[in-house]
């Protein structure tokens, strides 16, 4: 489109009144005639009639954007026209705005008023359009070129003592040739400080299933999940945050599967779908998704998986070779003996204790289980942010190996990623634990000797900041202030650096949280077009399922001035390294093609890369297990996971609460201020409880309260975090426990309170009291 932005004279009204909020009764069904409208009325209000038609006609498609919504796979072969879901169309359109953030927008704004804002303030001024810097002498961010962007950071960063004394965070939307260059770029300067998004999402996920099948990823396609005959939902809300599964879901059921739903709260997308592209879905009454909604209690995933799978060998007592598929077991399992008898020593009064549900749901689970021939276990971050997250993920992958689900067509595991290429990031090297042999690969391509030395996860960085052992902050995407848990500790460890550097489309909380010096690097989007040379340049991302495929812009940029999350990382490594550097820096920046040659030299399964991510739907990547059974693990087999049960008990008087998403929402991005599929209306600042609990901790709905997170360091001292002001809603949820939206509740989530193995924080699992009289401004 020939459409040029240009700045408005004003800034955009989204003050708002939190007292405001208007409560109804919850939905009942997701998507439908309404979801069109409100994609529409977005659209509309971002980007203009004509913008909006030509965007989200070319959303999903294959030869346009690929959406930066979620990481759920696109549907292969022939696609719908305008096929999207709702929470897609409104990530494209706050990255497709109009709106646009210019250096007279920070002429007007000091940063003691930006910080004065809320979050969805921020986020709906628009795109950023200039590089701007912050001195220590300044209250007002200033605009500064480019090239003295780059020699500033990297002026810092050779005044460092150490490399490690620098921090390079990653959020999951960067592309695979940005990541693949951001690590090249770190690991060059000499650091494996490469924290990322997964450290707080799916960590677990990986910890557990390399422990259980060798590999850190799920092991199901889309097609496989439409073949599955059971298909078992725990923690996870795919009406709002992965709102394309449920077409995938709907057709699941059509070929006859059964779909169980684990959650503590009842959610409208497992309940009802209504598919926009079909009559029914329109003006009929949907399709019911879950046929067993088990309203499980915060953290008692764990003794439910343990429970079925007690129920299953005794089951197999009972009548021998029913229900173990010993074949599977013997010939590519260790450590079946020793669950076994785990397992059948499991009291069933404790499981139906920790979960909340009755025995007679526990059989009735039990028995979809043991009828299944194909059987997938699909989960979010209602398991992994648990501090028991690891154990409860290798339990529930016990129950597939003992029915021998996995490298088996609709079945298998499928952990469903939120950041559209969080596990494509992992992939090019994004973490600070890879291995020896990508390691290795990655010094004989380019002649560098790369660090071995373990890096810090995100909770690692946050201490080192914290305690002035890292000293530069630079996030690549993403909102780290707001983001990360601990909130007060984790801003402070932020002010503590010397400089803090955030490439950026949109303004933040994380701008305004900084350094003694502070850079904002404006970049390019999924959906902007990337000229280099004149020649479009494209780039690829990894979904949920390991397909790699090709995301192509096609928009003007917010202005001249904005920059390729490539360039910016190129033109750094120049600047920081040299021009004798031995990575071509100035290559891998003037064209993609050249990246993409280099990652399939040192990416495992990358081979021939440029030729095969141009196939019409991209190219999968391999799967030991889910390919030939093949295990590589410490034993050279699947090891079934055995650990002590583990739960969260509610003390007197206390409730366990959980943080969660809006229905308008997209982890720290903040696109409205309705949650309509939980009747709420205007506001955020809402807390979910049992009707029984708030009688018995003589409240009232509708009551002010504050809540206070309570936690037991390491030393036994209790610890205390405060989030003021917030409106008590009755609602579905178990007895003793709690639900409210972050990031508002971040704050709550102590730094050191994290998962065995992961270090993930357990924001899924914080014990608090609720204390009214709150006046919250």
């Amino acid at each position: 489109m020939g459409f040029k932005r240009s700045a408005p004279s004003n800034d955009v009204a989204a003050d708002y009144d939190e007292h405001a909020i208007t409560i109804t009764p919850r939905k009942h069904e997701a998507a439908g005639a309404r979801a069109v409208l409100v994609s529409l009325q977005r659209g509309l209000e971002q980007m203009g009639a004509m913008r909006t038609a030509a965007v989200l006609a070319r959303l999903n498609q294959r030869t346009g954007f690929d959406c930066p919504g979620c990481a759920w796979p696109e549907d292969h072969g022939g696609r719908k026209w305008a096929e999207f879901c709702e929470n897609g169309a409104k990530a494209v359109a706050e990255e497709a705005t109009k709106r646009i953030v210019t250096p007279e927008f920070f002429a007007r704004h000091s940063i003691a008023e930006l910080s004065a804002k809320p979050e969805y303030w921020l986020s709906q001024q628009g795109r950023l359009s200039h590089p701007m810097v912050l001195r220590p002498e300044d209250d007002h961010y200033r605009p500064i070129s480019w090239r003295d962007a780059y020699q500033l950071i990297a002026d810092h960063l050779k005044k460092l003592d150490s490399p490690d004394q620098a921090v390079f965070y990653t959020s999951g939307r960067t592309s695979n040739e940005a990541a693949f260059c951001y690590q090249l770029l770190v690991r060059s300067f000499g650091t494996n400080n490469l924290p990322d998004c997964s450290n707080m999402c799916h960590e677990s996920s990986g910890a557990a299933l390399s422990e259980s099948i060798g590999i850190g990823k799920g092991s199901v396609t889309v097609e496989d999940v439409e073949q599955a005959d059971l298909i078992i939902i725990a923690g996870q809300n795919p009406g709002t945050n992965h709102p394309r599964m449920l077409s995938v879901l709907e057709k699941s059921k059509a070929n006859g599967a059964k779909i169980i739903a684990v959650n503590p709260l009842p959610e409208a997308g497992l309940i009802r779908f209504k598919d926009p592209q079909k009559v029914n879905g329109m003006v009929g009454r949907g399709v019911p998704i879950a046929d067993e909604f088990v309203q499980i209690r915060i953290g008692g995933d764990m003794a439910l998986f343990a429970g079925l799978g007690k129920l299953l060998l005794e089951a197999e007592e009972r009548a021998p070779g029913t229900v173990v598929n010993q074949a599977f077991v013997d010939q590519h399992c260790a450590g079946f003996d020793e669950y076994r008898r785990r397992t059948l020593q499991i009291d069933l009064d404790t499981v139906l204790a920790a979960t909340g549900i009755d025995a007679r749901q526990l059989e009735r689970v039990a028995a979809l289980v043991m009828a299944s021939q194909r059987t997938i276990v699909c989960w979010a971050m209602g398991l992994t942010q648990h501090s028991h997250a690891v154990a409860t993920i290798g339990e529930a992958t016990n129950l597939l190996l003992l029915r021998g689900m996995i490298g088996k067509p609709g079945a298998g595991v499928c952990p469903v990623r939120g950041h559209s290429n969080v596990q494509g990031d992992r992939t090019m090297g994004i973490w600070e634990q890879m291995p020896e042999m990508f390691l290795a690969a990655l010094d004989e391509e380019f002649g560098i000797v790369s660090p071995r030395k373990h890096g810090y996860d995100t909770v690692a960085a946050i201490r080192a900041m914290r305690d002035g052992r890292a000293k530069v902050f630079m996030a690549m995407g993403g909102n780290f202030a707001s983001a990360t848990p601990d909130t007060a500790v984790t801003e402070a460890a932020l002010r503590n650096c010397s400089l803090t550097v955030q490439i950026s489309t949109k303004l933040n909380r994380s701008h305004l949280v900084h350094g003694r010096t502070a850079l904002i690097l404006p970049t390019l989007g999924r959906t902007d077009r990337d000229i280099r040379n004149g020649r479009k340049q494209v780039v690829s991302v990894e979904d949920s399922m390991s397909m790699v495929h090709l995301s192509r812009g096609s928009l003007h940029p917010p202005s001249d001035q904005v920059r390729s999350e490539v360039e910016i990382v190129c033109q750094l490594g120049r600047a920081l390294l040299g021009a004798q550097h031995p990575v071509p820096w100035e290559r891998f920046a003037s064209d993609y093609d050249t990246i993409r040659d280099a990652i399939a030299a040192v990416v495992p399964g990358c081979t021939d890369y440029n030729r095969k991510v141009r196939q019409p739907d991209g190219f999968q990547l391999p799967h030991p297990p889910r390919d030939a059974r093949e295990f590589q693990t410490s034993t050279g087999r699947a090891n079934f996971a055995v650990n002590p049960l583990q739960w969260v008990s509610v003390p007197p008087g206390r409730l366990i609460l959980q943080t969660l998403r809006s229905h308008d929402q997209y982890n720290t991005t903040i696109y409205g201020l309705d949650d309509r599929y939980r009747g709420v209306k205007g506001g955020r600042r809402v807390v979910f409880v049992n009707a029984s609990d708030i009688e018995a901790l003589g409240l009232k709905a509708g009551a002010r309260v504050d809540l206070v997170s309570e936690w037991n360091d390491a030393d036994g001292r209790l610890q205390e975090r405060r989030a003021k002001d917030f409106l008590v809603v009755a609602y579905s949820i178990p007895v003793g426990n709690a639900a409210a939206y972050y990031p508002e509740t971040n704050p709550l989530v102590p730094l050191d309170h994290t998962a065995e193995k992961s270090n993930t924080p357990v924001s899924k699992a914080i014990v608090i009291r609720v204390e009214s009289g709150s006046s919250g401004r």
